[in-house]
């Protein structure tokens, strides 16, 4: 019996002596941890890369915008779109001394827009898929409304195809310049950030002032924060708006409205010059006689059917005849879309085409990407962008 008793409490003892090592053990102070350090990057810095004789006028605007040290930064990480001497003469900078025509805050906002902060893009990267990629560059545009946050970046957009590199609609004329804090992609020109919005244009534009009037007619009775006309000026919005000239909707409704009569009985002769009266003013959408026809609700199926949820430019789009879909598809979901198509040659797109559903033959893009007001296609505001299109295009 002691025996026993003894052996117990040699057990207790034993698991109280182990157990209290146990939490002296635990309780020790742990080892100071070591810091993993990684080492510097070696090599030119974009800075460096850009101080290259071939790129003189860009590092005079470097070092006017007192953007060298940043570039020069190798504990950061850029892509940057650097226009040579031959793509800012293209662009109408002829030489080093011609920057100093511009104010330091200017050209600033131009080559940040250029930059890429925090990633480094190079082409093996850069995705082919439709339609491009939206990225933020280093520009902050500054909010015109009080509903947008603070800090609000100009996206830029790179994209791939089988033609090359672009940087928007800019071709890359040299890829991958590697750089210790970044990357290099040289441009064709300069790539420059949009100024004004979609609605500027359309609201101003006067080869589009049926567009602006079908777009008022489709806000007829919507609460304004809710309105077409909102949505093109918001600058948080990424759109594509293929833009029908006013011949293409002149032709759409006087057929449109000549049928109409014709169906109420009115002789075809007769239907066919009243309905080319009517249809020769863009005031044809405020014409109370045609609300019957033209209501707010068809004539805003029509439009949001000319405007795509993501911004295209011609390079964008597929060299197959696809459809991708519209703004009309967060109402109707099956919808098949709009047809695409853009033909390429050694200067760029020389083609390019959007077909709707209803339609029997594609409209034509009408390709020239000067700048605006002259400029038709890849139009590019801060919204959005706009491509000029020689027909109404029919969603049925």
């Amino acid at each position: 019996m002691k025996l026993k008793i003894y052996n117990r409490r040699f057990k207790i003892i034993l698991t109280t002596v182990l157990f209290s090592g146990m939490l002296i053990s635990c309780n020790k102070d742990l080892p100071v941890a070591i810091p993993i350090t990684q080492p510097a990057p070696t090599g030119p810095s974009i800075a460096d890369v850009i101080s290259d004789p071939s790129y003189s006028i860009l590092k005079a605007a470097v070092t006017r915008a007192n953007l060298t040290s940043l570039l020069s930064d190798k504990s950061k990480v850029f892509t940057f779109f650097a226009p040579d001497n031959t793509a800012m003469q293209a662009s109408g900078i002829p030489n080093e001394a011609a920057v100093n025509f511009f104010r330091a805050g200017q050209l600033d906002t131009l080559l940040r827009y250029n930059l890429i902060g925090g990633i480094k893009y190079s082409s093996d990267i850069i995705p082919t898929s439709f339609p491009n990629l939206y990225l933020q560059s280093n520009f902050i545009l500054s909010p015109p409304s009080t509903a947008l946050p603070p800090g609000l970046r100009m996206p830029i957009f790179p994209s791939k195809n089988g033609f090359g590199l672009f940087v928007n609609n800019i071709p890359v004329t040299r890829a991958d310049i590697p750089a210790a804090n970044g990357v290099v992609h040289r441009v064709a020109v300069v790539v420059m950030p949009p100024t004004q919005f979609l609605w500027d244009r359309i609201n101003t534009d006067a080869g589009l002032t049926y567009l602006k009037a079908a777009i008022q007619r489709a806000d007829s009775g919507v609460a304004a924060a809710s309105t077409l006309q909102a949505a093109l000026q918001n600058p948080a919005a990424n759109l594509t708006i293929f833009a029908p000239t006013d011949a293409a909707f002149q032709q759409i409704l006087t057929g449109q409205i000549t049928l109409a009569l014709i169906a109420q009985g009115v002789p075809p002769a007769t239907a066919a010059t009243t309905a080319a009266t009517l249809a020769s003013s863009p005031t044809v959408f405020q014409n109370p006689a045609l609300f019957g026809v033209l209501t707010a609700q068809v004539v805003k199926g029509i439009v949001v059917y000319h405007i795509l949820g993501q911004r295209a430019f011609s390079v964008n789009l597929p060299t197959t005849a696809t459809f991708y879909p519209t703004l009309l598809n967060t109402a109707i979901p099956t919808h098949p879309g709009v047809k695409l198509q853009a033909t390429f040659g050694l200067t760029g797109v020389t083609a390019a085409t959007v077909q709707g559903v209803g339609n029997a033959t594609a409209s034509n893009i009408l390709i020239n990407p000067t700048p605006a007001p002259g400029g038709t296609s890849d139009q590019h505001y801060i919204n959005g962008t706009i491509h000029k299109i020689n027909q109404v295009l029919l969603p049925q």
